[in-house]
């Protein structure tokens, strides 16, 4: 074990932003975070420049992988850092066989590895592999001295990868909405916001039908689906559905927004939907970004997500890929203002007391000391 008085240093491989998903934001924020006893040093992943890209080959791909390895080992010997940190990838190929040959020759110069699981699911791919792949994936995954994930009904990867210790600690985000300026609550028909990527396993198509419902039961309502889509196929079908169904006037995609622009946007709205079906969903940072601006949701009861929304009292879980349902609880919510004032009062207290950056970071700095024991 290290000495008390010795300084452990931890290199972080991985993508802070652009683009603005929520790992890359996750740990930017830890980074920015202090450590009394620990040293972060930084190595910039940078396989995805847009979202679109993220879990996608490309050819380019080939070459930052040459390039991270070379920054990780030139970090390495400048530094000599203890602790390797590392968030693996989710459920898909392409980002597996990257994590097998940059794990398998990276990990061996480090006495302990973190892998913080910002993406959940990599274990299920495991029964799919040939029997080469098995192999890869022990040498990469194997035995890490310890694993994160944030959510406790999230799957638990490190367990089944052998971890030393596997702890649930939730993410956390600096609050936001104290420095807006009170929203206008002029009377205008509730405005339902989503935020994310706009991809098919992020229930995007689930939510235009629900809107479709809506519509169709003669509810007032807009709908804000703030994002990137994951292709321009996937737009042209969610565009062609949005005129089909008559909803063009109610429905508007205004592209990613970041910073003040994208807080804003929670700032004016009535309700968030949040209907993911998405196989690497690991906790759902918008839902704290949610929760943070008294927003009630309307989320699936899907992976780590009812970490966060409690069914009842900040929002409602309705089950994946069902838009009637999903129509049904945002009428609910559409029709009852109180109800919405009491979901996300309820959601805001549980954002100060769960969710916030200070919680996040005093997690942080304990799962840094679990892991320097381990030395």
């Amino acid at each position: 074990m290290a000495a008390v008085a010795d300084v452990v240093r931890i290199l972080v491989v991985g993508q802070t932003p652009p683009p603005f998903g929520g790992q890359a934001v996750m740990i930017q924020r830890m980074l920015e975070g202090r450590y009394p006893g620990f040293e972060l040093l930084h190595v910039r992943m940078g396989f995805s420049r847009e979202m679109s890209e993220i879990g996608r080959f490309r050819p380019g791909k080939v070459w930052e992988l040459a390039g991270l390895l070379g920054r990780t080992f030139g970090a390495w010997l400048r530094h000599r850092p203890q602790v390797l940190y590392y968030p693996p990838a989710g459920p898909n190929m392409v980002p597996f066989l990257r994590d097998a040959l940059f794990l398998t020759l990276v990990r061996p110069w480090f006495k302990a590895t973190i892998f913080h699981f910002h993406a959940s699911g990599v274990s299920e791919l495991y029964p799919k592999l040939n029997w080469l792949l098995k192999r890869a994936f022990w040498l990469a995954y194997g035995r890490p001295e310890l694993a994160i994930r944030s959510a406790e009904t999230a799957p638990d990867d490190g367990s089944f990868m052998k971890a030393r210790r596997s702890v649930v600690m939730p993410l956390g985000l600096d609050d936001q909405a104290q420095h807006l300026p009170p929203r206008d609550d002029a009377d205008h028909p509730p405005v339902i916001l989503y935020v994310g990527v706009l991809k098919r396993t992020k229930g995007v198509l689930v939510l235009l039908d629900a809107c479709r419902r809506l519509r169709e039961a003669g509810k007032s309502f807009r709908l804000v689906a703030v994002g990137q889509f994951e292709s321009p196929a996937f737009e042209r079908e969610a565009r062609d559905f949005v005129q089909v169904s008559g909803l063009a006037p109610l429905v508007s995609f205004p592209g990613v927004l970041v910073g003040a622009d994208k807080w804003r946007a929670y700032q004016q709205a009535d309700i968030f939907c949040f209907p993911s079906f998405f196989e690497a969903e690991s906790f759902g940072l918008v839902l704290v970004e949610a929760m943070m601006f008294r927003l009630p949701i309307v989320a699936t009861h899907w992976r780590g997500i009812p970490a966060l929304v409690k069914d009842g009292d900040n929002g409602f879980l309705v089950a994946p890929q069902d838009p009637a349902e999903t129509a049904g609880k945002l009428a609910l919510l559409c029709d009852q203002r109180t109800l919405r004032e009491q979901f996300g009062r309820r959601g805001r207290e549980r954002y100060l007391a769960e969710f916030s950056k200070e919680a996040f970071e005093r997690r942080m700095a304990e799962a840094f000391a679990l892991a320097g024991s381990m030395l």
